[in-house]
């Protein structure tokens, strides 16, 4: 961990902003070099700054926090990655820390618990307040049973919480067919003939 690391701020609220940069300059451990109100200026400036950490928020209004989480890691791939949300959005959250992101905090931590987590994440462990997935692990552990990838997870995912595969192709950036193909494959390996069978065996394995 850095003796002093700096922090990108990435959040489409001027106040929020704002707030974290007090929050954190009031510890000499970090310092803000700069902050970007969405995620095409995130991916921009990430470049320019080279941040030992980003600080994102969930949702920004011009991209899904995955796609921001891939085009920092392109950007600047040694950039730790914590989202920043006020909403315990199970469903984000999961596909932002399957993308990549290094943790997870909510915007109500007290200050304290948020220079902590921030220096967790730097000494390489990654953060999930317990509020937000408080079985994280072991989903991951019945996830890496599975044999499912993490984009076959997210398709039966989606599809558990009754979204169609239009809905799933579009909330996921993916074309109808790669859905098509990844719910497929992801019935082989649960073993389902269909895809109400696929949610069951999911859910009896501790996945969702």
């Amino acid at each position: 961990m850095p003796v002093s690391a700096t922090v990108m701020v990435v959040d489409d609220h001027p106040v929020v902003r704002d707030g974290v940069t007090l929050l954190l300059r009031s510890d000499p451990t970090f310092t803000v070099v700069g902050s970007a109100e969405s995620g095409r200026a995130a991916i921009t400036r990430v470049s320019e700054l080279l941040p030992d950490l980003v600080l994102l928020d969930l949702r920004l209004p011009d991209m899904l926090a995955p796609e921001v989480i891939a085009g920092l890691r392109q950007a600047y791939a040694p950039a730790r990655i914590v989202v920043f949300t006020a909403h315990g959005d199970h469903q984000g959250v999961i596909a932002a820390l399957e993308a990549g992101a290094n943790g997870c905090l909510l915007k109500d931590v007290a200050g304290t618990d948020l220079v902590s987590g921030l220096r967790r994440v730097l000494r390489g462990e990654r953060v999930v307040d317990p509020r937000i997935l408080p079985d994280a692990g072991q989903r991951s552990d019945a996830l890496a049973r599975s044999g499912l990838t993490r984009r076959e997870y997210e398709v039966i995912r989606l599809a558990a919480q009754g979204r169609t595969n239009p809905e799933i192709a579009e909330a996921t950036g993916l074309t109808r067919n790669t859905v098509k193909t990844y719910l497929q494959s992801a019935l082989h390996k649960l073993g389902a003939r269909n895809r109400v069978e696929a949610i069951g065996k999911a859910s009896e394995a501790g996945l969702l």
